[in-house]
């Protein structure tokens, strides 16, 4: 498949990074500046083009003409609309998606369909970070939660905790713990090491554990792993730029907000804008302000700033002044690594909630969902099953008897409302909804090829 992705940023470098790993794709690289796309050919295997990203003559010598997709990438809407225009008034590319950021656009429900604006599929990543916390705000104690089948399967990662009752007892007595709730471990890692998650596995504190449950059930199942949190009601954010800003107004009307931002423009506009939450004007890593505004009581403290360094100083203060639970947006790979050793409760990488997004629309076959997991080294995606047990390689078999490749597992399947967690016996039927999670992602070639439909 040939992809040609536009602009080199953070962005932009991740997708290329993820899906030249793939060796079925051929990526192409477009970016103004020469310096960043030799570092990153460097890197990865990739072909890069210096130029304008919304000129013909550079898509031109970006092989446009023969590109299967186009992603536009570019810090700017309009660059990455009108690439997608051209794309298709010119060459008839087949699929089109563009990074959006304006609600200007995205609020338009007209813009983006078909005979109009030539973009088939829009993302914006603030969006896309700002649920994402909200995901995690709604659920204290998790690490990564990520939805399938419209939000009535999650996938939950969580550190395990003393309190935690199933801490020090194996798998097998999940279901004396839980009766009546159904919710099943995907995968254990101790120590970075991924090790067995079967029913004679016993669970260790600080064990970073993956379950999938039905939306219901989460708060049960988080409760066995980590002592019952209370429900975030006072929560302070650094950082006042899209992210935050979209934060304390997706949550002011039902959370007491302080926001606080450094530059006073920004600072002013903020306060226009929100309704109910306190803006502040100051420094988050300032330590006298952060006493003088309580953050011992704050339950959350997140950082959202467009500097890591900034981000990973203030969480660590705020931890260390007395908020329950810190947050830090990092979008370097190595300081999310370093941080979730530290005392940084939860490392945010937009590039990781980005790619997600992304992945679903290039993956071959019918995924219609994906979520990147540690970092990118792992996966889970959700995958639609057609056709007929006699032309298909899973339909009208038992789990145990689909050919997964080594470190995939299905853990669950969406059937219509029901939800059920997947065991070796469970008879897979045409039209279900699998939940798949690949401990490395390099094997999703072989994945996307089993469930590829017919054979």
């Amino acid at each position: 498949m040939k992809i040609l992705i536009l602009g080199a940023g953070q962005v932009g470098r991740t997708a290329a990074y993820n899906l030249a790993l793939e060796p079925a794709n051929e990526v192409t690289v477009v970016d103004t500046d020469e310096q960043v796309l030799r570092d990153l050919q460097d890197r990865i295997d990739i072909r890069v083009v210096a130029g304008h990203a919304s000129h013909p003559s550079v898509l031109e010598s970006a092989g446009i003409a023969d590109t299967d997709i186009l992603i536009a990438l570019t810090i700017s809407d309009e660059v990455n609309i009108v690439a997608c225009q051209i794309a298709h008034t010119l060459y008839r590319t087949p699929t089109r998606i563009a990074r959006i950021r304006a609600a200007e656009y995205t609020a338009r429900p007209g813009l983006f369909v078909e005979g109009a604006l030539a973009v088939d599929v829009w993302i914006s990543p603030e969006e896309l970070v700002t649920d994402y916390i909200i995901h995690l705000l709604s659920n204290p104690g998790a690490l990564q939660v990520v939805d399938f089948a419209d939000g009535r399967v999650q996938l939950v990662g969580v550190r395990a905790r003393p309190e935690g009752s199933l801490v020090g007892k194996p798998l097998r007595i999940l279901r004396e713990h839980l009766p009546g709730t159904d919710a099943r471990v995907a995968a254990i890692y101790r120590e970075e090491r991924l090790i067995a998650a079967d029913g004679d596995t016993v669970i260790a504190e600080n064990d970073e554990i993956f379950f999938v449950a039905a939306r219901d059930d989460l708060a049960k199942m988080l409760a066995e792993l980590r002592r019952r949190e209370p429900a975030v009601r006072k929560l302070v954010i650094a950082g006042g730029g899209n992210i935050g800003l979209r934060l304390a107004r997706a949550l002011e009307q039902t959370h007491q907000i302080k926001l606080i931002e450094r530059d006073p423009r920004r600072a002013r506009q903020a306060s226009e804008l929100l309704q109910n939450a306190i803006v502040l004007q100051g420094d988050a890593a300032d330590e006298e302000l952060l006493i003088e505004e309580n953050i011992d009581s704050a339950d959350v403290f997140a950082s959202l700033t467009n500097s890591d360094e900034a981000n990973v100083m203030s969480a660590m203060l705020a931890r260390r002044l007395g908020a329950r639970r810190v947050m830090a947006l990092i979008n370097r790979p190595a300081y999310g690594e370093l941080m979730e050793s530290r005392n940084i409760d939860v490392v945010i990488s937009p590039q990781t909630i980005t790619i997600g997004s992304l992945l679903a629309h290039v993956r071959r076959g019918d995924i219609v969902r994906v979520h990147s997991l540690r970092r990118g080294a792992a996966e889970a995606i959700e995958v639609v099953v057609h056709g007929t047990a006699e032309r298909s390689r899973v339909i009208g078999r038992r789990v145990e008897d689909v050919d997964l490749p080594g470190g995939a597992s299905i853990i669950a399947i969406a059937r219509g409302e029901q939800v059920i967690m997947a065991h070796h016996d469970t008879l897979i039927e045409t039209e279900d909804h699998l939940i798949v999670f690949l401990s490395d992602r390099r094997h999703i070639e072989a994945v996307e090829q089993l469930f590829q439909g017919e054979n």
